[in-house]
């Protein structure tokens, strides 16, 4: 029996091969923009999450003490870029969403409590919010708070996020 030369079956070959990785990075391709794409929904989907969240501890406080005008009923935290170092990656969105959640759980005895009574408050705020560690993502962030204001009954918050070095 004889095998056909594959002189003649070059040109297919190299025809098909092209082909056939044309469609391996086509895939790679699309597959690449499709998980950019859900990327993005997802990052958009947490954020809404988070909202969401806030809005429902809203809606209750202010419910709860609809009638007094002097109470902090609503709680707002806000980030900070680190000016320290410069040199510092930013931090992922996601990450800064789930240490604003986990600061507004520390931060839910808040509500309620009287605004002219903030100066007692604040103080503990600092005190135990100032420098606190959160573990997010098996990594560690350390929280330093900016600024503290009450007005209209919204105690907005600013706070510095950065990774925590230990020494």
């Amino acid at each position: 029996m004889r095998v056909p030369p594959f002189r003649q079956y070059r040109r297919f070959s190299q025809l098909s091969a092209i082909f056939v990785l044309g469609m391996v990075v086509g895939s790679i391709m699309y597959n690449a923009v499709f998980h950019m794409g859900y990327n993005v929904l997802w990052l958009n989907n947490q954020d809404l999450r988070v909202q969401i969240e806030q809005y429902r501890k809203d809606i209750q406080t202010l419910k709860k003490y609809n009638n007094t005008s002097t109470v902090i009923r609503e709680i707002k935290l806000r980030t900070e870029d680190s000016k320290a170092k410069e040199g510092a990656a930013a931090l992922d969105p996601v990450t800064v969403k789930e240490i604003i959640r986990k600061m507004s759980t520390d931060l839910e005895p808040m509500r309620g409590r009287s605004m002219f009574d903030i100066d007692a408050d604040g103080k503990l705020a600092r005190l135990l919010l100032d420098g606190k560690i959160y573990i997010v993502r098996e990594k560690e962030y350390a929280v330093r708070i900016r600024t503290m204001l009450v007005m209209e009954g919204v105690l907005q918050i600013w706070v510095e996020i950065s990774p925590y070095r230990r020494s």
